[in-house]
């Protein structure tokens, strides 16, 4: 990461996220659904590792914005899509309170295989409705996407290397 002080959540979103409470609220009905469902996570840190765990993560517009919003600075610097930068040294995530629904509904378990395409699928639909409702962009794109081009926008560390 650059030398320097380091970026404030308000720094690292840069823009107005007048969807947040909205998007919050999103969650919340999410993870009572993931609890009542009740998907193990092993807390392997595996699904952060995503070129390893053979995986993209794929995030819209306005959760990237809330997601930027929400988090504290990347735990490390980025690596061009092979890991997630909110990953610590333990593999756990460093912004659990903002992760995107892509996080969210991940889960490695294999019982949980069959139920989450379709619970993916209905938050998605509610994601769009709410970024028809408020106008917002959807670029819907892999996160490393999203990082680069904020990157390009405001300081904020680039991939390593850079």
């Amino acid at each position: 990461m650059n030398a320097g002080p380091e970026p404030t959540p308000s720094s690292l979103a840069r823009r107005e996220v007048p969807h947040r409470e909205e998007l919050r609220e999103l969650y919340a009905v999410l993870d009572a659904e993931l609890a009542r469902l009740g998907p193990v996570c092993l807390a392997s840190g595996r699904c952060c590792r995503f070129r390893e765990h053979g995986h993209t993560l794929f995030v819209s517009e306005p959760e990237m914005d809330y997601f930027l919003a929400e988090a504290p600075a990347p735990s490390r610097a980025f690596d061009d899509g092979a890991t997630c930068p909110w990953q610590d040294e333990l593999g756990r995530c460093t912004a659990r309170d903002g992760r995107p629904l892509g996080c969210r509904i991940y889960h490695c378990d294999p019982a949980f295989q069959d139920v989450a395409p379709a619970l993916s699928e209905h938050f998605i639909g509610r994601l769009k409705a709410l970024a028809t409702r408020h106008g917002l962009p959807w670029n819907y794109a892999p996160l490393h996407r999203h990082l680069s081009q904020r990157c390009q926008e405001i300081d904020f560390p680039g991939p390593a290397g850079q």
